[in-house]
C-alpha cells in the first residue's frame, strides 16, 4: 500500500465510518481493512478484547473488522494473525478536533512510527498500517487514543513483526 492509496483509503473509509457511527453508540473506529480474507472464528482464532485494552505488541485477527468496533479477538503472535500493534499515541484532552483532524493526525504519527517498530521506513516496506482511533462519541467517554497497526497486505503472519525489517 502506498502512501496516496492510505490516502484514498482514509477519505472512502472515513464516509463509511460515519455512516457506522450512526449506527453503533460507541467503540473505536478502525481504518484500513486489514486483510481482504474473510475470517472463520472459533475459539482458537483468539480471545476477544476490549478494544481499549490493546497494547502495543498484542496481535490480532481483525482482518473482517470494519467500522467502529468495542472487541477485537487478540491471539499469541505464534500463531497466525491478521495484525499486530506498533505504536499507542495519545492525543492532548480538548474539544474533539474533528475526524478530518484525527485521521490527518494518525495518518502522520502512524507512518512515523512504524520504522521504530518494524525497523525500515514505510515507504521502503511491504509491509501496510492501520489504525483504530477515536470517535466523536468514544470521546466523549475519554477515549484518546490511536492505536497503530501493522499488517501484511499477502495476508497473515506468524511470529511479531517488531524488526521484520521488510
Amino acid at each position: 500500500m502506498t502512501i496516496t492509496s492510505d490516502k484514498v483509503w482514509t477519505r472512502t473509509l472515513a464516509a463509511l465510518t460515519v455512516g457506522a457511527a450512526a449506527l453503533v453508540l460507541s467503540g473505536c473506529s478502525l481504518l484500513g481493512n486489514v486483510t481482504n480474507t474473510p475470517i472463520d472464528v472459533d475459539p482458537s482464532d483468539g480471545t476477544d478484547t476490549d478494544v481499549f485494552t490493546i497494547k502495543v505488541g498484542d496481535c490480532l485477527n481483525d482482518g473482517t473488522a470494519t467500522g467502529e468496533v468495542s472487541t477485537v479477538p487478540t491471539i499469541d503472535c505464534a500463531e497466525p494473525h491478521d495484525s499486530e500493534a506498533y505504536a499507542s499515541i495519545i492525543i492532548p484532552d480538548g474539544e474533539y478536533p474533528g475526524e478530518d483532524a484525527v485521521l490527518d493526525q494518525a495518518n502522520t504519527d502512524c507512518e512515523s512510527e512504524f520504522a521504530g517498530y518494524v525497523g525500515i521506513a514505510y515507504e521502503e516496506s511491504t509491509l501496510g498500517y492501520a489504525y483504530y482511533y477515536p470517535t466523536e462519541q468514544s470521546w466523549s467517554s475519554g477515549d484518546r487514543e490511536i492505536l497503530c497497526l501493522v499488517y501484511d497486505p499477502a495476508g497473515q503472519v506468524e511470529g511479531s513483526l517488531a524488526g521484520a525489517a521488510r
